[in-house]
């Protein structure tokens, strides 16, 4: 018998309960340990955003509206803002700041690289009181304007490092990454000598113990970033926040709910060696059991902290629904972004890493699974 396609949608709505014409309203239904409920909350309730490292791109922000992705990442500098003569931490360039992203109709709910916070706080040199006293303003003034989180890193000197921005992915796809050999072979010792780990940590206990009970005074969660890569050192500067043992190191020296962390995924993945993996799920667990976890970084990588490179979201060495199931597991709201995507055709690779249509393909798939962690619960 010749069934046709509208009769058998018709009658495949009939036998589920289902009308075909208005909302669609889906029982619970559980089968072999697999629970689906109906309604889910949207985006599981985290907030999907995008970074704008450069200012404001119209086409990129016309595409965040389309998308239904309504949360910026962004600077806080006073050129930026268009008030050249302002100081970076004042709340007219943070207001500034703010009222462009919603023009845009985006919210500022990252910032992301603060100023203030550079090599004399990291080195511990001279003029370091005056900077973290700038930067305690900036706190002050981002919670007058309602963004409360500041995404940071303790990489002094030099911060994000790769060795490569364009090796040939995926369909040809140009993704970035890092080799040790490569990196040893031609870079010098800076300035600063050989410093040790131990002057890092010292370095660090010391801000956060100027900066966090103010952090509290004014609702700021502070987010610090892995080291990317999460090596020892380059070219002298220690590099120590380089894994989960370092991330419970860094909570302990001030222990508190605004003292919290970047979860940068990809960081994470490249941390320890192909023995020895980070196990991403697990690691989510114990930081958001702990409420020290402000802001993810959703991205993967393939490879270890010496030797790795960026890859598409599905195509790197983590789970990442499991990942995204944790999350949710965890009770997670926070702000969440796309990190470091391949550059695909089509795209210029003058910014690596933020390919406008590889951030498409990842805000998808992200929301892809978010979707199916909130529609199924095992």
């Amino acid at each position: 018998m010749k069934i046709e396609r509208r009769n058998f949608l018709q009658n495949s709505a009939k036998l589920t309960g289902l009308a075909l014409a208005g909302p669609v309203v889906l029982p619970s239904i559980s089968k072999a340990g697999l629970t689906i409920k109906h309604p889910f909350e949207r985006d599981l309730g985290m907030k999907l955003c995008l970074a704008y490292f450069w200012g404001i791109e119209t086409h990129k922000t016309a595409l965040s509206r389309q998308m239904d992705v309504m949360g910026a990442v962004s600077p806080i500098h006073a050129h930026l803002a268009g008030l050249p003569n302002e100081k970076d931490n004042s709340r007219k360039v943070i207001q500034a700041i703010k009222n462009a992203w919603a023009k845009e109709g985006l919210n500022l709910r990252v910032v992301e690289g603060p100023p203030y916070l550079g090599t004399k706080t990291k080195l511990g040199l001279s003029g370091r009181d005056e900077e973290i006293e700038n930067f305690i303003i900036l706190m002050k003034n981002l919670a007058l304007e309602g963004i409360d989180t500041i995404c940071y890193n303790w990489m002094p000197v030099i911060s994000w490092a790769r060795t490569f921005l364009d090796k040939q992915g995926r369909g040809g796809a140009l993704v970035s990454g890092f080799d040790v050999k490569d990196l040893v072979k031609k870079d010098p010792i800076t300035e600063y000598g050989d410093l040790s780990p131990e002057l890092m940590w010292k370095n660090l206990a010391y801000f956060l113990e100027a900066v966090v009970p103010e952090a509290e005074r004014h609702g700021i969660k502070l987010a610090l970033h892995p080291d990317d890569p999460p090596v020892d050192s380059i070219q002298g500067i220690p590099r120590i926040i380089t894994s989960v043992e370092a991330f419970k190191k860094m909570l302990a020296l001030y222990p508190s709910e605004n003292n919290g962390i970047t979860f940068c995924q990809g960081s994470f993945a490249s941390m320890g060696n192909a023995d020895q993996p980070v196990d991403i799920p697990e690691a989510i667990r114990y930081f958001g059991k702990k409420k020290a976890i402000h802001f993810v970084h959703f991205r993967d990588v393939r490879g270890d902290k010496n030797n790795f490179e960026e890859t598409f979201h599905d195509e790197g060495k983590t789970d990442m629904f499991a990942a995204m199931q944790t999350y949710h597991e965890i009770g997670f709201k926070g702000p969440i972004r796309p990190d470091h995507v391949p550059t695909m055709a089509g795209d210029s690779n003058d910014k690596p890493g933020y390919s406008t249509i590889g951030t498409l393909f990842a805000i998808g798939y992200i929301r892809g699974l978010m979707e199916g962690v909130g529609k199924c619960q095992v």
